[in-house]
């Protein structure tokens, strides 16, 4: 014997050895319950043995530790003492310990969960299940057949060895309909993984679990002080009892699944993170598993959600659990359930540049070839997207034999987040675009400059004045752009974007209407979210569909419009992203939105000018068409930059078509005549244009400016 007195010096002190302790004291009950009801009938241990040869390994084990001169009932008694001698020189963290401590259950009770659970991987058991005429051909044991093995202490009822694992979800019933002593017991494979020591990182569909040791502590997270201090006393309040619930408020980007790490490492607990597709998890086929899994594994349930505006997350009650609750959520949405009057809830703001700086240090770990200060401040990215973009990176430079990683690296991982977040939500604009490409007013252009140069320092902008402005300054830019139908406005935005080093994604807020009452604010509450989480520009077209002007309320439409315009107004303004809106119908927005716009440009009809640099920069390298057909187009046709973009395509395929080397004047009169005609208006061909007594005026004019 060891130290601790125990006759099972040889059985590691593990998952493994305790289930197989325990296994091999079920084996023995089930060996004696048999000779017994083989004696009753004049059999003999032997034939019990010749009947289920399996048992004899089992009992041979048991034997050669048993003291000389023990009889059968004192063997029983012996083995429980001997059983318990090693459990308590064992670790306590041990899963089925866990199990026994949580529910209070007796060492009997230990029992019924092993010989219910190795029947899963041990046919030998399997078939004495079936032939004990209890299991109604079923390979598991029943109740009634439980409660025959082990019997329970004097005075106590049967069932009380087999209710708390059925009450707690321990133990699941095949076919509750039947009489209770008929039910068969089943121990779900996810739970008896975790009771044999098997943890894997997905246990249950759309889980992911982090033990212990693998989480930082509160001192490790990079947070804010004031972040750090509160888990670390919450976990000082939760180890008292005083509170049994936390609630992480942040986008989707920030660490909440890191500082629910902190908090539950305070407790000497891992986590098991919990994705929750609706606002009720009390609907989720899951929710029977959490209580007993985060039991077995040592884990705290955390809960990530995305309720929309106005919805309502239900902490749920978990049997079989009794530590505490984390929920992941993001700015908007309620909590609710019986836990939620006590929960307490940490707000995670987004990271600060040094912050910022410290997790691309961390998560590049010595491999960037770049300055780190000047990849942080470029890739504006909260916690979570900065570890999966720096792991992205790390592999495409593997993949080119590279141990450093480039900024060229970086980008693309960005660029990779960006779709995988984004792509369902929004739709990427493709191409670079340059201020070359422009052909704006003055005013326009100067505006738009201001707007890049708000864009590039808006997060020194919003530290400049977050202290002195009254409510604060984000980071956030919000401009509007405002003018007919093809005068520019994408085409800016692609340039900003290019200019900035940034994607762009574009969202028709038309099609983000919605007709059902509140399903337009949880659209928008789910594209803004994730839009603003991530180091790009979001382009919300067709914005007078909802900021036009609020009206009266005379009917319930009007109330329900309203509604979205107001939670539009409000989530913009609290935007930390960048966000260009663009409106076809600048005089119908509603003032309350102009007021809250950082930027506000007017996009303009071109004049000829204008006009005739449009139809340079549009058609394409090598065309042959003449500088006064082009000056004629220029004063003739009152076309906007789209439609002359349109023209210059169309009189490209037209050449194709002809085989002709360059697009020539006939090809742009087609074309020309094609767009009038798309546009409903009339078109009157007149003769070409004479050669000008002023020839060349507007090029000599445009090009005087240039």
């Amino acid at each position: 014997m060891d130290e601790s007195g125990s006759a099972f010096l040889d059985v590691p002190r593990n998952p493994r050895g305790h289930l197989g302790l325990l296994f091999h004291a079920a084996a023995y009950h089930v060996l004696y319950f048999l000779r017994r009801r083989a004696a009753a009938s004049g059999g003999t241990l032997e034939q019990v043995l010749r009947e289920h040869p399996f048992l004899e390994s089992f009992f041979a084990t048991v034997r050669e530790r048993l003291p000389r001169d023990i009889d059968w009932v004192q063997s029983i008694e012996w083995l429980r003492r001997e059983v318990k001698l090693w459990e308590d020189a064992a670790d306590p963290s041990l899963p089925i310990r866990r199990m026994r401590r949580a529910l209070g259950i007796p060492y009997s009770a230990e029992l019924v969960f092993v010989l219910a659970g190795m029947v899963e991987e041990f046919s030998p058991l399997a078939a004495l299940f079936s032939a004990s005429g209890h299991a109604r051909g079923e390979h598991r044991a029943s109740v009634g057949l439980m409660e025959e093995i082990f019997e329970p202490a004097a005075g106590e009822e049967p069932w009380s060895l087999i209710g708390p694992f059925v009450d707690s979800g321990f133990l699941h019933v095949v076919d509750p309909d039947v009489p209770r002593s008929e039910w068969i017991l089943r121990v779900p494979p996810p739970l008896w993984k975790a009771a044999r020591g098997e943890f894997p990182e997905a246990p249950l569909p759309g889980t992911r679990l982090y033990l212990a040791g693998s989480l930082q502590s509160a001192h490790e997270l990079v947070a804010d002080d004031d972040v750090r201090s509160q888990l670390l006393e919450l976990g000082h309040l939760a180890a008292s009892g005083r509170t049994r619930s936390v609630v992480l408020r942040g986008m989707p980007g920030t660490d909440r699944i890191g500082a629910a790490g902190a908090f539950a490492r305070e407790l000497g607990l891992g986590v098991l993170e919990i994705e929750c597709a609706t606002t009720s998890a009390a609907q989720d086929e899951r929710r029977r598993l959490i209580g007993p899994l985060c039991t077995l594994s040592n884990c705290m349930p955390a809960f990530l959600v995305d309720p929309g505006p106005g919805e309502t997350f239900e902490i749920p009650p978990l049997p079989g659990w009794s530590g505490p609750t984390a929920v992941l959520i993001g700015r908007e949405g309620g909590i609710g359930g019986a836990e939620a009057a006590r929960a307490i809830t940490v707000y995670l703001d987004l990271e600060s540049p040094s912050n910022r700086v410290e997790l691309w240090r961390r998560a590049l770990n010595g491999r960037a070839s770049a300055e780190i200060a000047g990849l942080a401040a470029e890739f504006c990215l909260p916690g979570r997207y900065i570890a999966q973009c720096a792991r992205l990176a790390i592999d495409l430079a593997a993949v080119d034999r590279r141990n450093s990683v480039s900024l060229d690296d970086v980008k693309s991982a960005a660029r990779a987040t960006n779709r995988q977040v984004l792509d369902t939500l929004a739709v990427r604009i493709d191409g670079s675009a340059y201020w070359t490409h422009l052909v704006l007013r003055e005013s326009t252009f100067r505006e738009l400059r201001v707007l890049e140069g708000r864009c590039r320092h808006r997060e020194r902008l919003a530290s400049a004045f977050h202290a002195s402005v009254p409510g604060g300054m984000n980071r956030g830019v919000r401009a509007l752009f405002e003018g007919p139908s093809g005068t520019g406005k994408t085409i800016a935005a692609r340039v900003l974007a290019n200019e900035l080093g940034l994607d762009l994604y574009r969202v028709d807020l038309a099609a983000v209407v919605n007709k059902y009452i509140g399903e337009t604010e949880k659209n928008l509450s789910k594209v803004l979210s994730r839009a603003e989480d991530l180091n790009v520009i979001l382009l919300l077209d067709e914005g007078d569909s909802l900021m036009t002007r609020r009206t009266d309320v005379k009917s319930s439409n009007d109330r329900y419009a309203n509604l979205e315009t107001n939670y539009l107004l409000q989530r913009l303004e609290s935007y930390t992203g960048i966000v260009i809106v663009t409106t076809n119908a600048g005089q119908s927005i509603d003032s309350a939105f102009r007021r809250r716009m950082d930027s506000v440009i007017k996009f303009h009809l071109p004049d000829a000018a204008e006009r005739f640099q449009l139809w340079q920069v549009h058609l394409p390298q090598g065309h042959e068409v003449p500088i006064a057909v082009l000056e004629d187009a220029a004063i003739r046709h009152q076309f906007t930059g789209g439609q002359i973009r349109n023209i210059s395509v169309r009189a490209a395929l037209l050449s194709f078509a002809r085989s002709a080397a360059a697009l020539d004047e006939e090809d742009l009169r087609e074309a020309i005549r094609a767009e009038h005609r798309k546009a409903g208006a009339s078109f009157v061909e007149a003769p070409p244009p004479r050669a000008p007594r002023n020839g060349g005026a507007i090029a000599g004019f445009v090009g005087g400016l240039s």
